[in-house]
């Protein structure tokens, strides 16, 4: 019964870290050690540190959770290795010298498995040697794989935040379609929109990418005050919507490209996060007119309004109840139509 409850448990660490580190795809068990974790300390901590009056108390806080919790996955495999070996030696005591209880059994393990080898028990029969052989290659794999693992979501984490920290002279912190649109005005670089909205492109297939392959990045928090991927990710749809649907005349094939992949992400992140949107295209129409007023103020010639409405309503409502499902479930920080906005609702320029 020890030996088998022992192999379960060395099993599943190594289905777990097979399928979060090596596998580049999300996995449909609802039970690995990792999953789990996550799923319940994220909604404690977000709970616990959610309703902190200062901004940037706030996110402080929120920002330690991804990185806590690649420590806490790396500590959770080995304990749980510590512990199966450990049950599969106590099975196997008569083959240890000298005979453990479960507690020796478990030190002898956690030996093993962090090759330390202070021979103070040594398996004296095959089964027993072969059982800690494999716990010490088991502890070496795992490490060596937390370690690669912890580089990859940092490097991923970096050229991720490349752009969304650009953003923040053109489309404001936090970011806003409407106001990247205004500044691309105000400078007289209406052509270029083109140009960024194709790095935006590769941005979120580089983004789709990473994220689906490792889901633990969605956790990690901008470094910077009032930014975030998935509030930089809203501006750059919203500012592609309002170009094919508002303004009568401007660059439009990479706008409709990321407006596309950029959905994509969008509902790829949420359907993983099992996370539900609603009908809400989140978008009143007298938010609507007033985007028209402020774009028109700038100087962009805009199509006519009911049409332009309904265009838009289309429009966004293909990523915006599940985008506001992921900004308010990743608590980032509120800007126009994306995330918790309701202080934001009705106040002119916001």
């Amino acid at each position: 019964m020890e030996f088998a409850i022992g192999l379960v448990l060395v099993w599943a660490v190594f289905n777990d870290v097979f399928s979060s580190v090596i596998l580049p795809r999300p996995t449909p068990s609802r039970f690995r050690p990792a999953a789990m974790l996550v799923r319940t300390t994220w909604r404690l901590w977000r709970s616990r540190y959610v309703g902190e009056a200062r901004a940037d108390h706030r996110e402080r806080r929120l920002g330690v959770y991804a990185p806590a919790i690649v420590i806490a996955l790396l500590f959770l495999w080995i304990a749980m290795l510590v512990a199966g070996f450990g049950l599969m030696l106590y099975a196997l005591r008569d083959q240890v010298h000298p005979n453990p209880d479960l507690g020796s059994a478990l030190y002898f393990a956690a030996t093993s498995i962090l090759t330390i080898g202070f021979g103070d028990f040594v398996a004296t029969a095959w089964p027993a040697r072969t059982v800690a052989i494999v716990a010490g290659i088991a502890g070496l794999g795992v490490v060596a794989l937390g370690i690669t693992y912890l580089f990859s979501l940092y490097g991923s984490f970096q050229r991720r935040e490349v752009l969304v920290v650009t953003l923040d002279e053109s489309a404001g912190a936090p970011p806003s379609g409407v106001t990247l649109l205004e500044t691309y005005a105000r400078l007289g670089m209406g052509k270029d929109l083109d140009l960024l909205f194709g790095r935006w492109e590769s941005w979120c297939a580089e983004v789709l990418e990473s994220h689906v392959a490792y889901p633990i990045l969605a956790f990690f928090r901008s470094t910077h005050d009032n930014e975030s991927w998935v509030s930089a990710l809203g501006a750059v749809l919203d500012a592609s919507t309002l170009l094919q649907t508002t303004i009568a005349a401007g660059p439009q094939g990479h706008a409709h490209l990321t407006g596309g992949i950029g959905a994509h992400l969008v509902e790829d992140m949420t359907g993983f996060l099992r996370l539900a949107g609603d009908d809400d295209f989140g978008v009143e129409r007298q938010e609507f007119d007033s985007a028209r007023d402020r774009l028109s103020a700038v100087g962009y010639a805009l199509r006519p309004a009911d049409e332009s409405w309904q265009a838009f309503a289309t429009m966004r409502g293909r990523y915006a109840s599940r985008l506001n499902a992921l900004a308010r479930f990743l608590a980032v920080p509120p800007t126009l139509w994306i995330g918790d906005r309701s202080p934001l609702r009705h106040v002119p320029g916001a």
